[in-house]
């Protein structure tokens, strides 16, 4: 494969920065639908973008999926880590980016509702509820949703105090540079 498109020790590659940045999209797009929902339930606008949020979430945990098996393929080309508390952040935002989803799924199915995303069935719907499976994503999906919006700032802060810092490595070419520099 060609070096732009696999990572390399100095640089993420193509496959990563169109996972890191498309995942930063829609990412964005899940937190604006869950404000409008906080914010303007019942509106026009809520009832746009609330219909919206479970197949993006369904797209996310695909995606997620993939950047994971992706990381695992490039693991010794990728660049290091600044810092322990730089991979354990990472780490925890890939396992928030999991277990949100998971919890949803999870709740979907014990909910007994038919659940179909882009015109798949990807569960079929049950008499009754299973609240063993619903109460946890009950519980944790919306209080981890805010949990990783509030890593995900952190992530753009410690990218920008990088940046910013004399003494620092500046981290964002690794993400948003050039490809052929």
């Amino acid at each position: 494969m060609s070096s732009t498109v696999q990572d390399s020790t100095y640089r993420y590659g193509l496959i990563s920065r169109c996972l890191h940045w498309g995942m930063a999209l829609l990412l964005g797009w899940q937190f604006f639908t869950t404000t409008v929902r906080v914010l303007m339930e019942d509106s026009a606008l809520d009832e746009f973008t609330w219909g919206t949020h479970k197949a993006v979430g369904t797209l996310l945990m695909t995606l997620i999926l993939l950047r994971v098996i992706w990381a695992l393929i490039n693991s010794r080309q990728r660049p290091p880590a600044l810092s322990m508390a730089a991979r354990l952040g990472h780490w925890v935002l890939y396992a928030l980016m999991l277990i949100i989803p998971l919890l949803a799924l999870l709740r979907q199915y014990g909910s007994g509702r038919e659940f179909a995303v882009f015109g798949l069935q990807l569960m079929s719907g049950f008499e009754g509820e299973i609240e063993a499976l619903t109460a946890p994503g009950n519980l944790l999906h919306g209080w981890l949703g805010w949990t990783l919006l509030a890593m995900i700032i952190g992530h753009i802060g410690m990218t920008l105090y990088h940046r910013r810092k004399a003494t620092e490595q500046d981290v964002l070419p690794r993400m948003a540079g050039k490809l052929n520099d």
